[in-house]
């Protein structure tokens, strides 16, 4: 049984499918499965915004067959690592945790980058492509400390 990775942001169309598609391209696709949500309804069903799948496809990824959704309890039980984009996604998270074994396994996605630091991944949204530019290559960054250290653990 694969180990379970889910991305979190709030729409599910800009940070958390690049996040995805960079984790799930830096990992064994036998030992691991990643997935990306929302915490917002808003785009559910939707695929990646232009900009993100614009950004991937120049760095080699491909997220295009991604589709929204929103992040609900099951997920709790269904993923061993949940990684949060922000802060305010993560307080949305773990308000929905209602068990200790749940709230451990939420993390913001930057804390190995910066450790302690509570950074966010700056949500893109509203700005132009280099917004997009930046986040992919913060993203990238982090998850290629956590491909290491998810590759170590699950040997």
């Amino acid at each position: 049984m694969p180990v379970k990775i889910l991305m979190v942001c709030l729409g599910n169309i800009c940070r958390s499918p690049l996040a995805e598609g960079l984790l799930a391209a830096k990992l064994p696709k036998d030992k691991f499965f990643v997935d990306s949500a929302g915490t917002g309804s808003y785009h559910i069903g939707k695929h990646p915004d232009q900009r993100s799948v614009l950004t991937a496809q120049k760095n080699g990824l491909d997220i295009t067959y991604q589709k929204a959704r929103q992040f609900t309890p099951k997920d709790f039980e269904e993923f061993d690592y949940i990684y949060v984009m922000d802060n305010t996604n993560y307080d949305d998270v773990m308000e929905l945790a209602k068990k200790e074994e749940h709230k451990k396994k939420v993390q913001l996605i930057l804390d190995d980058l910066f450790p302690g630091d509570n950074v966010d991944v700056p949500d893109p949204y509203y700005g132009l492509q280099n917004g997009f530019d930046m986040i992919y290559e913060m993203l990238d960054e982090t998850c290629d400390i956590l491909a290491k250290k998810l590759i170590e653990k699950h040997q």
